[in-house]
């Protein structure tokens, strides 16, 4: 059996790109210690090593390893690390990517490192003292610091045990970089599909209902994600009254709340009041309680909420109780809470590093939604651009720089001239600049590279 399985790894490692029959630059040294004495908790594995090492002895770098059993026992599948550490992966070791992707291919039988550099910290005990591998137990703490990742296979000759077999060797193929034609790639996502699928969401509908159960929201995400569209979406789904205003770095508490103006009409200076948007709003919710009322605030962000919002902050609690402070809106307009048809969407840009930073108060009085960029079903839509983007962010980019994907706005386009020209003068201006700023430093060759096969610009000229 194990030895079937070995033939396994090795077809799907050429299944995904990997030629082993090459006599220089083979893609990976098979290694394996199955013999009789080894699988009785001697240190049996088997699987690839990187292919600069030798076929024997201490190693360095990724490997995909597995230690199996010949009694018919749970196996462990496993990315590891050579116990003589890193060569040539290291730098490999700190993408993001790598370690969403095999964080996808575990369940809750399965651990995944927070850090994959590490080689100082040992499995859990969800791991080292689980039941169903107490018969590789001391196999298993001999590399309980070099294991990144895990998952217990219950049953490797199973359908599920190839699939989740099949998907750690499509992993450690794209860490290898094997595939080198569309064959290869879609045998490799074929393997990882199952794994990677993400629900599908309705945003609109989820974002109705949790503006139905919060009241006050913020929807919050990279540019083009649709944010400012899903508020009027919303407004227009629940048949609300609309108030819009967008707030910028000089909006004030006169320009939202209340304050004076010099009234442009007469000859004499005199000045008058004047109800900012949010009070606009507020007074047709209590004028008109029968109907829904909906304040869009878009690019929240942009303005000093605390000068802004005044001792308005108070009254943004979705389950107000008791209501015995009364806050003063304008002369001879004063609440004690906001009325329950009044309802708030407001929208933030995570791309925009200039902007003033959300309080924690803040935060607890609104409900956050974020929304990613995402595919979407168009002709006019250009699959290929989104997904090759995507592709770089989600390998390289921290989870704080994911928030700087552009969103599936800008990739949507009538002809591919028309593409070329939003990614010239749109995308290729907005990564440059996150270059520049020091944001993706590792990923510059693959959007450099990108950029000069689709539009013929280098980042660096």
């Amino acid at each position: 059996m194990i030895e079937e399985n070995i033939d396994f790894i090795i077809e799907c490692a050429i299944k995904f790109g990997a030629k082993p029959e090459l006599e220089f630059n083979k893609p990976y040294v098979l290694r394996k210690n199955i013999g009789t004495e080894a699988l009785k908790d001697n240190g049996a594995y088997f699987g690839f090593i990187h292919p600069e090492e030798e076929s024997a002895g201490p190693f360095h770098d990724f490997s995909l390893t597995i230690f199996p059993n010949d009694e018919k026992k749970p196996w462990l599948v496993c990315l590891g690390i050579g116990i003589s550490g890193f060569k040539n992966d290291y730098e490999l070791a700190t993408y993001p990517g790598l370690r969403r992707l095999f964080s996808k291919l575990i369940d809750e039988r399965g651990f995944c490192k927070s850090d994959f550099s590490d080689i100082e910290t040992s499995l859990p005990k969800s791991i080292t003292g689980n039941l169903d591998l107490q018969h590789i137990k001391n196999t298993i703490k001999t590399y309980t610091k070099v294991l990144p990742t895990c998952q217990i296979v219950d049953d490797p000759e199973s359908e599920e045990g190839k699939q989740i077999i099949a998907a750690f060797v499509a992993g450690y193929a794209k860490l290898r970089d094997w595939p080198s034609n569309k064959d290869h790639r879609k045998a490799i996502s074929e393997a990882l599909d199952s794994f990677l699928k993400t629900e599908k969401i309705d945003e609109t509908e989820e974002v109705k209902n949790l503006l139905n159960e919060r009241k006050y929201i913020v929807l919050q995400g990279p540019p083009g994600t649709g944010k400012t569209r899903t508020a009027k979406s919303i407004a227009e789904k629940i048949a609300a009254k609309t108030f819009f205003t967008q707030f910028h770095a000089e909006t004030s508490y006169s320009d939202f709340i209340f304050g004076i103006r010099p009234d442009t009409q007469n000859e004499e200076l005199r000045y008058k009041e004047s109800l900012g948007s949010f009070s606009d709003a507020l007074k047709y919710a209590i004028d008109h309680d029968n109907e829904k009322v909906i304040l869009i605030i878009d690019e929240i962000n942009r303005a000093n909420l605390s000068n802004v919002l005044g001792p308005i902050f108070y009254l943004f609690e979705h389950k107000m109780d008791v209501s015995n402070v009364e806050i003063e809106i304008a002369p001879n307009f004063k609440v004690k809470k906001l009325p329950e048809n009044f309802s708030v969407i407001a929208t933030m840009n995570t791309a925009d590093r200039s902007l003033a930073v959300v309080d924690f108060a803040l935060r607890r009085r609104f409900a956050w939604y974020t929304m990613k960029p995402k595919i979407i079903k168009s002709r006019i839509f250009f699959n290929e651009d989104f997904i090759k983007i995507q592709e770089i962010f989600d390998w390289y980019a921290s989870s704080t720089e994911l928030n700087l994907q552009p969103g599936q706005g800008y990739f949507i386009a009538e002809s591919d001239d028309e593409m070329k020209n939003r990614i010239r003068y749109e995308i290729f201006p907005l990564i440059k600049e996150y270059l520049q700023e020091g944001l993706l430093r590792n990923a510059k060759e693959e959007f450099n590279n990108y950029f000069s096969n689709r539009i013929n610009l280098s980042l660096f000229e």
